[in-house]
């Protein structure tokens, strides 16, 4: 028996999901008995639940489908998007620290604490609130792209117009195909145009869903709300423990079945161009390049301590050691489980081919096609326990930031109890929000790289309060606004002017190259008579289609049905590429990875420029404040809390007595030198991105 394209097995395994949440939730609420229990979880989290909180955070299920997604479309080198971050795990081994020391509850405390104003605390709070929000509508968009696939009509259900929208995507990537090729006749080159319209607007599909968005997102929302506002931080780790479970478990089951239905690891490399299993780029196409990869990874090095959550999970943790550890193993734990998601793009690739409209479904209809009744249950309650999980997280840091630095110092003096009741309400408001937010933007994959890039607005004034002095309160809110008005206001804005959205000059797309290289051939060459025998080598031409280099989504025509219909942009202004045009660039003749490039580099390396440039000429902050401020970073955090009081206490009183420690002494660099402890750590930190850059490479060449 089906409901709703699930079999009643899989219905029985979410109900009885969704019940055990519940009463987790509902046991952990009596513990809850103050502010610092239900954000910092009373800063008594050990080794195992920090672990917890990070690996969940961090390899929340909807990774899972982003990585496939960006795989699918872009080859391995799609998963540097999510293990980009590799490379920072030694990072974690300091950063984690440097958040446990200053002993603060929000993220948006360490300006105010840093500057002795509130303006920064305050303006960081609402624009975090905002990616907070995004965040929440990219657990939603994630959840949702994965579900539909296993919420599919039966053929015989579809009416005729589902029955012609489907047709019309077979024939869209027949003919997609074609044109690859140079095969494509003038005869059918205005129906691909016509398709191709519909295509990019996500609007052709290989099959029809039950599951529609705004009822998905109430519902699952609800049951976020009810859950976190019940138990806070720590109902959190505790679902997140169960999680970490659930995501190992279905981020390696869809592999074997995968390899069972091609014919093993060898047919895989059979089906899929061997240039897709290339770490450093799929293609011509492909966004990820040695230099596209370096941009990347200098961005999230600059945007990663200006999450939030790094305050939240490490400050929770009882000690300095049980914070490294914690992010550390829940660090490398995720570079694993990427490994397997990426290797589940491949397959995907394999299995449909490379001409679905919504590359951010294949991990949903990879579970459609492959696994059996019961296993499609144990995968559906994976995808909503990460998304409960990740936005329980979210929600519980948005309500630490609403109460902690916004609402409290407009209402002060009100009882602990009142400052509870509003970081309950916040909860539900976040998620609303997320609801709007996930409708409006429908790209997993743009969602996450605005997250990327937003991330560097606070991540560099964040990183350089950690280690120079001379950074003023004024070069940080000069660089905020400008930052904000980049990489916020004019992608937002943009595409809502028809005036700017549908401008010739705004529209523009890249040349479109014609190539032709050296390839072996796959069954799929032979069937369409391009060789004679799989593994022969003979010459490709193909044709890399233009790209939108402005609008992160492309360029649509205003009416798909008539090709003389204005051209329109989709999704995000790129407005980093269209600053660089300005200085006579020619970003025309830029590839997708060249474009990737521009916009990481000109987000990491302005805000670094601004915040030099005006901390020198402007007034330095109290240099009473400041060594006090450093003092207590430097203070190493004792075994209670009695005691950690008692040192920074005495830290406070000589503010001096760490500064030995500093590698450039006399100077306004905070660079400390390392103890036994960093130094073993960072090198093992470094030996394991080593070994599991080996193995990514390893699992990519079995079977070729």
């Amino acid at each position: 028996m089906h409901f709703l394209g699930l079999h009643w097995i899989d219905g029985l395994i979410i109900v009885a999901y969704i019940l055990i949440v519940l009463g987790i939730g509902h046991r952990l609420s009596h513990g809850v008995q103050g502010q610092g229990d239900f954000f910092l979880g009373g800063r008594s989290l050990g080794r195992w639940f920090q672990f917890f909180l990070s690996f969940g955070s961090m390899a929340d299920p909807g990774q899972a489908t982003t990585t496939s997604s960006s795989v699918y479309r872009q080859g391995a080198g799609g998963a540097w998007l999510a293990l980009i971050t590799l490379f920072l795990t030694p990072y974690y081994w300091f950063l984690n620290v440097w958040f446990r020391r200053v002993r603060l509850t929000t993220t948006a405390d360490l300006f105010e604490d840093r500057f002795g104003k509130r303006f920064l605390s305050s303006l960081y709070a609402a624009t975090t609130i905002i990616i907070i929000i995004v965040s929440i509508a990219g657990g939603n968009v994630v959840a949702l792209k994965t579900l539909q696939p296993l919420m599919a009509k039966e053929p015989a259900a579809y009416t005729v117009q589902e029955k012609q929208s489907v047709e019309d995507y077979h024939q869209f990537v027949q003919l997609r195909s074609m044109r690859a090729a140079g095969e494509l006749s003038s005869e059918t080159a205005e129906r691909y145009d016509v398709l191709k319209n519909y295509y990019d607007r996500g609007e052709l599909q290989p099959y029809v869903t039950y599951l529609k968005p705004v009822l998905f997102y109430l519902v699952s929302s609800l049951l976020v709300a009810v859950f976190i506002m019940l138990g806070g931080l720590k109902a959190s780790a505790m679902v997140d423990a169960v999680q970490a479970i659930l995501v190992i478990v279905i981020s390696v089951i869809l592999i074997p079945f995968g390899l069972m239905k091609l014919g093993g690891a060898a047919a895989l490399h059979e089906k899929v161009p061997e240039v897709m299993f290339n770490l450093f780029g799929g293609g011509a196409l492909s966004e990820y390049t040695w230099y596209s990869i370096g941009a990347l990874l200098l961005v999230q090095f600059l945007g990663i301590s200006s999450s939030q959550a790094n305050m939240t999970i490490a400050g929770s943790a009882k000690d300095e050691f049980a914070a490294r550890i914690g992010a550390v193993s829940g660090g490398f734990s995720k570079r694993f489980v990427t490994i397997a998601w990426a290797y589940c793009g491949l397959i995907g690739l394999a299995l449909f081919g490379p001409g679905l409209s919504d590359p951010d479904q294949v991990w949903g209809m990879l579970t459609k096609a492959l696994l059996p009744v019961g296993l499609v249950g144990v995968m559906i309650i994976g995808i909503l326990g990460g998304k409960l999980a990740l936005l329980g997280a979210q929600s519980v840091v948005m309500a630490g930031l609403v109460v902690k630095n916004i609402y409290e110092p407009l209402f002060p003096g009100k009882s602990d109890k009142h400052y509870m009741r509003v970081a309950r309400l916040t909860v539900p408001v976040a998620l609303a929000l997320g609801i709007g937010i996930g409708l409006y933007l429908n790209s997993v994959i743009a969602l996450l790289k605005f997250a990327i890039v937003f991330l560097v607005i606070w991540g560099v004034p964040i990183t350089m309060l950690f280690v120079w002095r001379r950074l003023t309160e004024t070069a940080v809110r000069v660089q905020v606004f400008a930052m904000l008005f980049l990489i916020c206001v004019l992608p937002w804005t943009v595409p809502q002017i028809p005036a700017l959205a549908r401008s010739e000059s705004l529209t523009a797309m890249t040349r479109e190259r014609v190539v032709t290289v050296e390839a072996v051939a796959t069954q799929v060459d032979v069937e369409a008579g391009r060789a004679k025998a799989v593994g022969e080598t003979f010459l490709r031409t193909q044709r890399t289609e233009p790209v939108s280099i402005y609008f992160e989504e492309g360029v649509v025509r205003v009416d798909p049905k008539d090709l003389s219909s204005p051209k329109t942009g989709r999704g995000l202004f790129r407005a980093e590429v269209w600053l660089i045009s300005l200085f006579g660039v020619d970003v025309a003749g830029f590839n997708s990875a060249q474009l990737m490039t521009t916009r990481y580099l000109v987000d990491a390396l302005l805000p670094i420029l601004i915040l030099l440039v005006v901390s020198w000429l402007t007034q330095p902050t109290d240099p009473v404040r400041v060594a006090r401020f450093y003092a207590r970073m430097k203070t190493p955090v004792a075994s209670t809390l009695e005691l950690d009081a008692e040192e920074v206490a005495v830290s406070y009183a000589n503010p001096t007595r760490y500064d030995h420690h500093k590698i450039f002494p006399r100077t306004n660099w905070e660079f400390t030198k390392w103890n036994r402890q960093d130094t073993i750590g960072f090198l093992g930190c470094c030996a394991l991105v080593g070994f599991i850059l080996v193995f990514f490479k390893a699992v990519l060449v079995i079977g070729s």
